[in-house]
Parts: structure tokens; sequence; C-alpha cells
């Protein structure tokens, strides 16, 4: 399988490493660290030498409670990094749930559209669908908005419900001419779900991995590992981290969207050989 990115085709047979790039000051790991532009560019050039195949900008937090950026602001912090980063030759992946963010990210070289909202804005289908847009397309299920959806999130059943949210908004994007082998899914974990949701959908990697399109596991430090370990700090999630993007590449992940890149390669070695 390969995932197609504007010029990119990316190869799914072993899994693609999506290095996380946080430039927000509130991002619920990393905020503050890599906003400024320069320290933004040396994190993205170390998470490449460490094994990412893609990196994934994002410029506004979407934890839970977090509230909207303005779109000036957005793009204040993510357009220079795209552009260098583009120019360098890098996969670039814009995060946002925003249209006119992603278009001129894409404008600037972006070769993927990370959209946390799972594309229900129909001004960012426009974007995605437009002629001159080849972007890889991410779609994540989130349920609600950031500053509610953990307000008591309820499913009868979440691996149906997501997987049947996902090939839903997955085939209307084909619908309107979006060549099926530019989409990825990502089940969301952590946008409005429980802990019980989380690992419910973890659990179910292999059954999603075979939906037809290329599946994210975006796991990566998120709150449910901390109440997993006991460990409160997202940055010391590490471990946790690696063990769970390890076991989603087991089960037929193709992408993993992580913070921790070296480590996260290094496991996958390890697994490889033993696999041999």
């Amino acid at each position: 399988m390969y995932w197609h990115c504007a010029s990119f085709q990316l190869s799914t047979s072993t899994p693609l490493i999506m290095g996380i790039l946080n430039v927000t000051p509130d991002s619920f790991s990393d905020g503050g660290t890599h906003n400024e532009l320069n320290d933004a560019l040396t994190h993205a050039r170390r998470l490449v030498d460490e094994g990412a195949d893609i990196i994934d900008v994002g410029g506004e937090s979407t934890r839970p409670g977090s509230q909207e950026v303005s779109i000036a602001e957005e793009l204040s912090r993510v357009l220079p990094v795209v552009e260098h980063l583009a120019a360098e030759g890098l996969v670039v992946s814009i995060d946002t749930r925003h249209a006119q963010v992603a278009a001129a990210c894409v404008a600037a070289g972006a070769a993927i559209i990370n959209d946390v909202s799972g594309f229900r804005d129909p001004a960012m289908v426009e974007v995605a669908s437009a002629s001159e847009c080849k972007a890889g397309l991410v779609i994540m299920h989130m349920l609600g908005e950031p500053r509610n959806m953990q307000a008591n999130p309820h499913y009868d059943d979440v691996v149906v419900e997501v997987s049947t949210y996902l090939l839903n908004r997955a085939r209307e994007l084909e619908a309107i001419g979006i060549a099926r082998n530019r989409i990825c899914i990502d089940p969301g974990p952590g946008f409005g779900k429980t802990f019980e949701h989380n690992l419910a959908l973890l659990r179910a990697t292999q059954g999603m991995s075979v939906l037809g399109y290329p599946l994210m596991a975006a796991y990566s430090r998120k709150t449910f590992l901390g109440e997993l370990t006991g460990i409160a700090e997202p940055s010391k999630r590490i471990s946790s981290s690696v063990t769970v993007a390890a076991y989603a590449a087991e089960r037929g992940a193709h992408v993993l969207r992580v913070h921790d890149v070296a480590p996260t390669v290094e496991a996958l070695k390890v697994m490889r050989s033993l696999r041999a």
C-alpha cells in the first residue's frame, strides 16, 4: 500500500513515523518548547535524523478544554516552519482544523492535511478537493470539539461507531473525486474518549488496519497512558508511548504519530528482528 501525499508516494509496507512538532505555547506535552522558528526547525531536523518520515506541524493546541486561536495567530506560528521544512524537501504535515490554514500551508509545500475534526467543515473539504491539491489527508475521529469533547463521552460500541464514522467520511470524500490512495484514517484516541474507549480502540488496531486505508496510531504521551502507568507528567510517558507504538505496529498500524522518534525506531528494529 502507498499513501499518496502531493509529490510523495509513501510506502506503508513498514510503519511510517510521523514526528510531532508543536509550535504552540500550550500543547499538553511540549507547549512552549519549540514555538520559536529556529527551535522548531532544529527539532524537526533532529526528528528526521532520528528516523521520522513525516513532520507534523501544529499551531493550535487541541488538548481537552482548549480554546480556538485566531487564524492569523495559527498561521503566524506554522507557516514559516512549513515553508522552511518543505523547502528542504521534507514531507510536511499540517495539523489543523481550519481550512484557511490548511490552504496556506499546502500552497507553501505541506504534503499532508491532518484534520482533527475529520473534514466535517465544508470549507476544509473544498480545500482538499481543489484540483491543485493532491495532499494526503488524515481523517480523525473527534466527538464534539476540544473545549467539550471530554464532557462525559458515550458510545454504545466505540470501535464500531468510530470505524463507521471514519469509513463514511472517507467514502464521502471519494464520492466528490478525492483519490482513495490519498486518505489515511485515525481513530482519535483522547479526543472524546474515556480510558476504556482508548483501550478498546488500541486493542482493535488489527481490525481497523484492514478497513482499506492506512491506519494512524496516535497514542503518544496521551492521558490514558498516564492513567495506566501512574505517570502524571506527559513528557515522562516515553516508555509507555514506545510500547504502545510497537504494539500498534505489530497489529498493522501504518503510521505512528509520536513525540519520541528515536526510541520508537529502535523498538521497531527490535520487533522486526524478532520476526525474521
